[in-house]
């Protein structure tokens, strides 16, 4: 006999528990008290329930736009946010309603949520959610998020739910004194949720920084990021953390043809492709990109891709407009007429990481400046890495090493 929803719902939350011992019984209460199979019509509630996110929309070429994120890292994020009752609270992508909700429990009685999306179909799905599911007190409106809401402004914590590629002005001119925002942040091409709070004269400091992977923010703050389809068929798709040019056909037929393999020398987790290791390879080249793929596909082009997330297989590497290399297991593989080069500057950029030490996100620190200033502070740390960005110079530093 299957289990009803209610039985489902306490044995995911059961399962959160046991996995993740750092969320607090605050967070597992809301995941508790509200029902996510109400969030998603139409699915069944075994699917519901399930740690996966699950796609509610895709654009023109099949490639995912709004979702209801994955719990494991919701909770995770929420843990981060710190909530308490009676704070209001901005959410940057309204998804199905499910995280406005959990939110609007954590800080009832007295508090107040308004989310944000970009497409009037999401914010209507989120209304009709929230209503069903007895959260018709969450004020979920149509708009670029970009300029946040000042209608309901100071927002003593603010949540992105979809990667941002830097933090918008109005974002920060409206939280509130002492308050925090976590948004899942691009670190070229790489991303980290990453939980901000102000230190004084613009300059936030992260206080938590967690691995994590969002579709990224559309509309007029959109980042340079570009994701390019080279075979429907499979799923099979390119991710340039910079845009930048290729040709799609003579990569795909590159990655049809015999690799070249330079060997790492490195034994490494296949997680830490989007992880540590990753960001150390693309904060330090611009070739850095993401491939991936369906695992339902009768054929496939990544068959050796090292990391599996759901129904996908996931490999990294470098590009050129017309090659690229990749990880395989302990490999590098090249593709196309610069294979050979791109592959063996990844194996050297490997083991150069681990030679530092493997820096990863769990010692990571970011701190932010406004770009206009001028304070040699926002330098950084001695040893650092410096991103740039449209409004803020981004420090990142790794104390503990």
């Amino acid at each position: 006999m299957t289990p009803g929803p209610a039985a489902l719902r306490a044995s995911m939350v059961q399962w959160l528990r046991g996995s993740y011992r750092t969320i607090s019984e605050e967070v597992l209460g809301a995941f508790e008290a509200v029902p996510r199979h109400l969030f998603l019509p139409g699915v069944p509630p075994e699917t519901a329930y399930q740690d996966e996110a699950i796609v509610i929309k895709r654009d023109a070429d099949g490639q995912p736009v709004s979702s209801s994120s994955q719990p494991a890292i919701m909770a995770l994020m929420l843990d981060q946010l710190g909530l308490q009752r009676g704070q209001r609270v901005l959410e940057i992508g309204a998804g199905t309603g499910y995280n406005a909700a959990l939110i609007s429990h954590l800080v009832s009685p007295g508090g107040e949520v308004v989310s944000m999306d970009i497409d009037e179909d999401v914010v209507a799905g989120a209304r009709e959610n929230l209503a069903r599911a007895g959260h018709p007190d969450v004020t979920v409106v149509c708009a670029d998020a970009v300029e946040g809401y000042p209608a309901r402004a100071p927002h003593d914590r603010i949540i992105a739910t979809v990667g941002v590629w830097d933090l918008a002005p109005a974002w920060l001119a409206q939280l509130a004194p002492g308050g925090r925002i976590v948004v899942p942040l691009d670190l070229a091409g790489t991303q980290r949720s990453v939980a901000f709070e102000a230190v004084g004269d613009g300059h936030l400091t992260s206080r938590s920084a967690l691995p994590c992977g969002f579709m990224r923010l559309r509309g007029a703050f959109a980042g340079p990021e570009r994701t390019r389809v080279l075979d429907a068929d499979s799923g099979l798709a390119i991710t340039l953390p910079l845009g930048g040019d290729l040709d799609p056909q003579a990569l795909l037929a590159a990655l049809g043809g015999p690799p070249v393999r330079r060997p790492t020398g490195v034994g490494i987790d296949p997680r830490q492709l989007l992880g540590g290791l990753g960001l150390s390879l693309a904060i330090g080249d611009p070739r850095w990109c993401v491939l991936f793929e369906s695992t339902t596909a009768s054929h496939g082009a990544l068959l050796s891709a090292p990391l599996r997330i759901q129904d996908r297989r996931y490999t990294a590497g470098l590009h050129t407009r017309d090659s690229v290399a990749v990880f395989g297991h302990e490999e590098a593989l090249g593709y196309g007429p610069a294979g050979e080069e791109l592959a063996a500057a990844l194996a050297e950029g490997v083991r150069a990481w681990d030679a530092a030490g493997r820096p990863g996100e769990r010692a990571l620190r970011i701190d932010a400046y406004p770009r206009s200033t001028s304070d040699r502070s926002s330098a950084g740390p001695a040893g650092g890495v410096i991103l740039e960005k449209t409004h803020t110079r981004l420090a990142l530093s790794w104390p503990d090493l």
